[in-house]
C-alpha cells in the first residue's frame, strides 16, 4: 500500500511515499532557513507563502522520484497539527483536495504521532511496548508507546522545547537560525565541564521538562563575560549542550525503569544531536537496555514520517472530512 506524505507543520515543505509504512520510496523536503535565517527564527507568515509556492513541486518530485503516477497511490496522509497554523493549512488543504480530485482517501496525522514512527522507517525496529523521548524544536516529551497509534505521554517540557532552548542560545551567541546544528559543531571544540549551567531535573521522581532556567543561566554568563565570550564561545556551547543532554538522558532512563521497559527510542529533530545520541547510547548499553534511533535524515520535520503514522491510521479506520480542520496544540 503506497501513502503519499505530505508535512508542513513549520518551516519545511515536505513529501514522500512509504510502503506499507516502512519502506521509503521517496522523501523531498524543501527547506525555508534562507528565508527565516535572518530573522532569528521562524516567521509564520513567511513560512506559510513559502508552503503555498513549494507544495506543488515538491509533491510532484516525491511522485516522480518513487516511480509512481497519481494512480498508483492508495492514501493520502497529511499533518493535521499541531503546528503554525498557516503553515498547517497548506498540507493539509491540499491534501485533502489532491485526495478528493483523484478519489483517494485521505488522513490526518499528529505530528508527534509522526515523529514516533519514524523508528519504523528503518531496519530493526522497536517491539512494542516502549519508552519514547520526542526532543524538537517545538516538543519535548515522554511517551509510552503501545502501538502505532497509540502512545501515553509520560511527562513533558513545562516551558521552552529542547530545540527551542538551542535556537534561543544560538542567537544569544550570534549563530543564527536554526540553532542546533551549530551549536553541536562549536560544542566539538569546547569543554563541556568549563563551565557549570544548571540541570533543572524539577522532580527527579517526574518526567517533565523545564529549559528556560537554563537559557537565563546562558544569557547571564554571555552577559557578565562580554569581553572574553569570542573565546569562549565552544565552552559555552559544550556546557550548554551537555546540561540538556544530561536532563533527557536522565528522565528517558528514569521512564524507561519507571516502566519496566528495556526498548527505548530517541526521535525529533534533537535525536540527531551527536553528543545525545551517544550519551542516550552509552546510557542504554550500560543499563542492558535497547536503544532505537531513526536515521538523520528522518529527525527533523520530514514527510516519510507522516506517510508512515498515516498507514497505521488508515488502517486502522481512520479518516479526515473536508471539513477537518487543522489544530495548532495537542497532546497525542
Amino acid at each position: 500500500m503506497n501513502i503519499l506524505g505530505i508535512e508542513t507543520s513549520c518551516d519545511e515543505t515536505a513529501a514522500a511515499v512509504v510502503a506499507d509504512g516502512s519502506r521509503v520510496l521517496s522523501s523531498v523536503v524543501a527547506t525555508q532557513v534562507a528565508v527565516h535565517h535572518h530573522y532569528g527564527g521562524v516567521v509564520p507568515e513567511l513560512a506559510s507563502r513559502q508552503h503555498i509556492e513549494a507544495i506543488v513541486p515538491v509533491v510532484s518530485e516525491a511522485l516522480e522520484r518513487a516511480g509512481l503516477r497519481p494512480d498508483g497511490l492508495d492514501a493520502v496522509a497529511a499533518t493535521q497539527g499541531p503546528g503554525l497554523v498557516g503553515a498547517l493549512l497548506v498540507g493539509f488543504s491540499f491534501a485533502k483536495a489532491y485526495a478528493f480530485a483523484r478519489s483517494l482517501p485521505c488522513v490526518g496525522v499528529n505530528h508527534l504521532n509522526g515523529h514516533i514512527n519514524s523508528v519504523f522507517l528503518t531496519a530493526g525496529a522497536p517491539a512494542f511496548p516502549f519508552v519514547a523521548l520526542l526532543a524538537s524544536g517545538g516538543h519535548t516529551a515522554i511517551y509510552y508507546v503501545e502501538s502505532h497509534t497509540r502512545m501515553k505521554p509520560m511527562g513533558q517540557t513545562r516551558d521552552d522545547a529542547a530545540g527551542e532552548a538551542f535556537d534561543k542560545v544560538a542567537k544569544m551567541l550570534g549563530l543564527g537560525y536554526p540553532g542546533g546544528r551549530v551549536i553541536s559543531e562549536l560544542a566539538r571544540r569546547g569543554n563541556p565541564a568549563a563551565i557549570v549551567f544548571p540541570r533543572a531535573y524539577l522532580d527527579k521522581s517526574g518526567f517533565d521538562f523545564s529549559f528556560s532556567g537554563l537559557k537565563t543561566a546562558v544569557m547571564r554568563h554571555i552577559q557578565t563575560h562580554a569581553e572574553t565570550l569570542a573565546q569562549d564561545m565552544p565552552d559555552i556551547a559544550a556546557a550548554f549542550q551537555e546540561a540538556v543532554v544530561e536532563v533527557l538522558s536522565f528522565k528517558l532512563l528514569s521512564a524507561a525503569r519507571h516502566s519496566d521497559c528495556t526498548r527505548l527510542a530517541l526521535v525529533g529533530g534533537v535525536a540527531a544531536n551527536r553528543r545525545l545520541r551517544e550519551k542516550v547510547s552509552g546510557m542504554a548499553a550500560e543499563n542492558n537496555l535497547t536503544l532505537h534511533l531513526p536515521p538523520v535524515e528522518y529527525c527533523g520535520d520530514n514527510a516519510a514520517m507522516v506517510a508512515a503514522a498515516g498507514y497505521h491510521e488508515f488502517t486502522a479506520g481512520r479518516r479526515a472530512a473536508l471539513d477537518a480542520d487543522v489544530y495548532s496544540r495537542t497532546g497525542i
